[in-house]
């Protein structure tokens, strides 16, 4: 696992500072800190920094072809590289090292574009072409490996695997994109392609981009999540599952170092690591988090799951008042994320990166297999959509949904003021709904009037109607899976573990989210995945050999914290210092008064803002950086 950043002169050739790069591209030193190296020529430049994971000796990057004419910089793992190595020999290429690196130069010279379809793994790469003068960059096609860019005013296109080499560069436009806020309010990140500044943007999952002299910057998609051509049956489903998963666990049991998994103590981590201790004669290295008060810790339940398959447990109790963390998160990110199971996961990483290189978790599990809560609401929700027509709805639970109070310390059967707003709408206006940090109403009331007049209309409900226009099929569960993995799992879960484990060095693979893996999870029957209000329920009788049931059927706990509970007592004080600072109040983007009453109204216990508030207090930490 690696970072990469390069200069490009789209315009003409000329010198490419040499320092400048070596510069900012150590901003991301934490990800590879074993090695570094350069390319120039007066076309392009490409920097590297690496972790090293396979062949240690001669992996060292940038990476050249037998005539040096094709060169390459590359961040992930490319797991099927022996049988591509095997392929590509067998046309001719010649091999100087064992690293999965130099599969990708042989690819590009063979398949040209097409070389990203090939690849099964994580990645974000750069190939320069000095014959063609070609400079293509390819992004994995769930997103698991970030990849930044964005062009100069003097012509130069720059990239990099964190926001902060691009904002380390003196001439790139640090403009705060308007819509931004907007986005973050409603999703708790910036989904792609764009990012926090007007100029800046991510290469989006599935997509690669080629660019020569002159050329304009046009990203093109070779994958998507397309609906299965037949809907695989219970039986079919329960004698593949494990199979497909154990293949997915296998390919990346590959490296050259220490590796172990996560263990929370859920379903998905503890498939993982008992999929793991039948594929290999040594005990597996797991690392858990527990927590002091147990409401949060789910540590037991990681104990008996080690326990059982025997593993070299190290676990760590962090107090869920450790707050010394929020700082460090603003510097991470880079922009506006407001996930706060983020401290949990970079203590995990910190834990995890003492003794391996290499972790295996169970991210993916909730979104390919129905396991959010969301998921069997918006189900439930659907059916009342298709049995009342939409003026009716609309015109019954409308009303219903602004009239209703907002009973935030009710049991969750009482909150009904979401699903009343969400029966009003569409499917995908109702899912925006659901899935938002702070919803349309709140974010109206949040932000100022001039801020709002400057959107023109704009909604962040647009990304998922953008994104529901490629719907190929009319499951509704399935819909609402193919939104989640273009929004929520590449914006958040995916984004919160590169960063968490790259800031410690550390590589993290996710079996569930092998692209083959993935397709084949999407031909199971909806019906099998949520049942009997039961989500991952194919998933988890498939487990009941391999997890206790105490596992597979509790409820899901997640890595939670109590942030009502800080912002009552001991951030207190640093909630109104941020949130109410200059920076904020002069934004132009919120009704300062309304600042003052979500945090008055929090304080005095009249209502539980907990989470709006903290999308606000790491808001504010990021705007403290500009």
């Amino acid at each position: 696992m690696c970072g990469i950043s390069g200069v490009f002169n789209l315009r003409q050739p000329g010198r490419i500072d040499k320092r400048l790069l070596e510069r900012i591209n150590r901003l991301q030193s934490h990800r590879g800190p074993d090695d570094e190296g350069y390319f120039f020529d007066e076309h392009i430049s490409l920097a590297h920094r690496r972790l090293s994971i396979i062949d240690l000796s001669g992996g060292h990057q940038p990476l050249f072809n037998e005539d040096q004419s094709v060169v390459v910089v590359f961040n992930g793992e490319i797991y099927n590289y022996l049988e591509l190595a095997d392929e590509l020999t067998r046309l001719g290429h010649q091999f100087r090292t064992y690293s999965d690196t130099e599969v990708i130069v042989h690819a590009w010279e063979s398949w040209g574009e097409d070389c990203v379809k090939r690849f099964r793994g994580m990645f974000a790469f750069a190939v320069w072409d000095r014959n063609k003068k070609q400079l293509f960059l390819g992004r994995d096609r769930l997103g698991k490996k970030p990849l930044f860019y964005t062009v100069t005013a003097k012509g130069q296109f720059l990239f990099a695997s964190e926001l902060k080499v691009l904002l380390g560069h003196p001439e790139v436009d640090t403009t705060l994109r308007n819509e931004m806020a907007e986005e973050y309010f409603m999703y708790g990140y910036i989904p792609e392609p764009y990012s926090a500044y007007k100029h800046i943007f991510k290469l989006n999952p599935g997509h690669h981009l080629t660019l020569s002299p002159g050329s304009e910057i046009a990203p093109r998609q070779y994958w998507d999540l397309c609906a299965p051509d037949q809907v695989l049956s219970w039986e079919q489903t329960q004698e593949s599952l494990l199979d497909k998963l154990q293949e997915a666990v296998r390919i990346r049991l590959a490296a050259d170092v220490p590796l172990g998994a996560f263990l929370s103590g859920g379903v998905d981590s503890s498939a993982v690591v008992s999929l793991m201790a039948s594929l290999q004669n040594k005990p597996v290295h797991t690392c858990a988090i527990g927590f002091t008060e147990q409401a949060f810790d789910e540590s037991e339940y990681a104990r008996q799951i080690a326990n059982r398959y025997h593993t070299e447990h190290s676990q760590q109790i962090v107090d869920p008042n450790d707050i010394s963390l929020i700082d460090t998160l603003a510097d991470i990110y880079d922009e506006p994320y407001a996930d706060s199971s983020a401290l949990p996961t970079f203590r995990v990483c910190q834990l995890a990166s003492r003794s391996v290189k290499v972790a295996l978790s169970g991210d993916g599990g909730d979104e390919i297999f129905g396991g959010y809560r969301r998921h069997r609401l918006h189900l439930a929700e659907q059916r009342v959509r298709n049995a009342i027509p939409g003026p009716i709805r609309k015109s019954v639970f409308g009303p219903l949904g602004y009239l209703f109070p907002k009973a935030d310390w009710a049991p969750r059967p009482l909150r009904a003021k979401t699903t009343f707003q969400s029966l009003a709408m569409d499917a995908v206006e109702g899912y925006a709904n659901s899935i938002s940090k702070l919803r349309r109403g709140e974010r109206q009331s949040l932000f100022s009037d001039s801020y709002q007049h400057s959107l023109n209309g704009y909604d962040g409900s647009e990304i998922l109607k953008h994104h529901a226009r490629y719907f190929t099929t009319d499951d509704p569960l399935k819909q609402i899976q193919y939104l989640d993995m273009k929004t929520w799992l590449v914006g958040d879960i995916l984004t919160k573990v590169d960063r968490a484990s790259m800031a410690n060095s550390l590589e993290v693979r996710a079996p569930m989210l092998d692209h083959e893996f993935v397709e084949w999870a999407y031909s199971i029957n909806s019906k099998n995945n949520i049942r009997h209000r039961e989500g991952k329920y194919a998933f988890k009788r498939s487990l009941e050999n391999h997890v206790g049931h105490n596992i597979l059927y509790r409820p899901k706990m997640g890595f939670s914290m109590p942030i009502s509970t800080w912002f009552r007592t001991s951030l207190k004080d640093t909630l109104a210092r941020n949130v109410l600072s200059t920076n904020m109040c002069d934004s132009g983007f919120f009704d300062v008064d309304w600042l003052k009453k979500m945090i008055s109204d929090h304080q005095q216990g009249y209502r539980d803002h907990g989470e709006s508030l903290w999308c606000l207090l790491m808001f504010s930490l990021f705007m403290a950086r500009q």
